[in-house]
């Protein structure tokens, strides 16, 4: 069977003939049985919703036949994803075109994001899909420690491939159709979910333009520019104070930290987690008033309930928003 993920027109013939054998295995509701030793009588219940919740996007750092073998072959630490994505340039790589490579059925669990945590679910793995993309960006240890800790290491960021890119975009635009329930912001990085080990897809990764496709959150400038000036205006709370709030909106907005039980150290972790995503012209872990506003202005537009719970900042337009998002 080849690897590379079956065409549409093919996909479609297949269950074509599939529906002809058994009606029953290919009701839209996902209703399945395969035994004659029972009757069964389906009654389609309103009170379900997808499996999957979240899309999960990484960066492999090696090339396209090690990727490959990593994440189908069995080894002391198995990973897998649902989708793996070359890029053009790749000595590795066996043909002329980019194609998507599928790996694993996205009605089973990929082992691509360990106990990462977002919003309320712990086992992201079990509710997400995961793709990984072919690029050699990698991090080293500084000589002195020996490990690696986000924000202490010595790391290689090379461009996307713009054509690579653009298959990520179609590939996303097809999973966001049959999951209504991946929201934007539950269009996420390993780096997001998994901050303390994890910085992928990275800052090179360009999360704006998937956005402007349709794919995943992006702030809008304006909003910025008047959180910002409100910022600046506003000099009365300590370092610490604007840290633990901060720790606050980031778990309002999604990342797995706990405010009410956190050390300077995961902040600053899970800030740098935040600034490679939304920010990646300056990743420091500092909580600077650009970082605070960039914030503020995402959960504005996807969490304006949230937003307007907020008594140290001006939300007097946003406290009259109502989105579907924030419920």
């Amino acid at each position: 069977m080849p690897t590379h993920v079956l065409s549409s027109a093919w996909k479609k013939s297949l269950l074509a003939a599939g529906c002809a054998v058994t009606l029953s295995a290919c009701s839209s509701g996902g209703f399945n049985h395969s035994s004659n030793a029972y009757d069964i009588e389906t009654v389609a219940s309103q009170n379900a919703s997808e499996r999957v919740r979240f899309l999960v996007l990484h960066y492999t750092a090696s090339d396209f036949a090690s990727s490959l073998h990593i994440l189908t072959q069995p080894s002391e630490h198995p990973v897998s994803s649902h989708y793996l994505i070359p890029e053009n340039g790749d000595a590795s790589y066996p043909h002329k075109d980019l194609r998507v490579y599928q790996l694993v059925d996205e009605n089973r669990r990929a082992w691509h994001a360990g106990p990462g945590k977002w919003n309320d679910r712990t086992q992201v793995n079990d509710q997400s899909i995961g793709i990984e993309i072919v690029n050699k960006s990698y991090c080293e240890p500084p000589v002195e420690t020996g490990t690696v800790k986000p924000g202490k290491e010595n790391c290689f960021f090379p461009e996307f491939d713009p054509q690579q890119i653009d298959l990520l975009i179609d590939l996303s635009k097809d999973i966001l159709a049959r999951y209504p329930d991946i929201r934007p912001t539950n269009v996420v990085g390993h780096g997001d979910v998994k901050p303390e080990f994890k910085i992928d897809p990275g800052p090179k990764f360009p999360w704006q333009k998937l956005a402007q496709a349709g794919i995943g959150a992006w702030y809008d400038d304006d909003t910025v520019k008047r959180h910002l000036d409100y910022l600046q205006g506003n000099t009365t709370s300590d370092r610490q104070s604007i840290r633990h709030h901060f720790a606050q909106w980031l778990a309002d907005y999604g990342y797995g930290i706990d405010p009410d039980n956190t050390s300077d150290e995961e902040i600053s972790i899970y800030t740098r987690a935040f600034q490679y995503h939304f920010r990646p012209w300056k990743v420091d872990g500092e909580v600077d008033n650009q970082s605070r506003a960039i914030l503020l202005a995402l959960l504005e537009k996807y969490y304006p309930r949230k937003l307007s719970s907020y008594k140290d900042i001006d939300t007097g337009i946003v406290a009259e928003l109502s989105s579907p998002a924030s419920n």
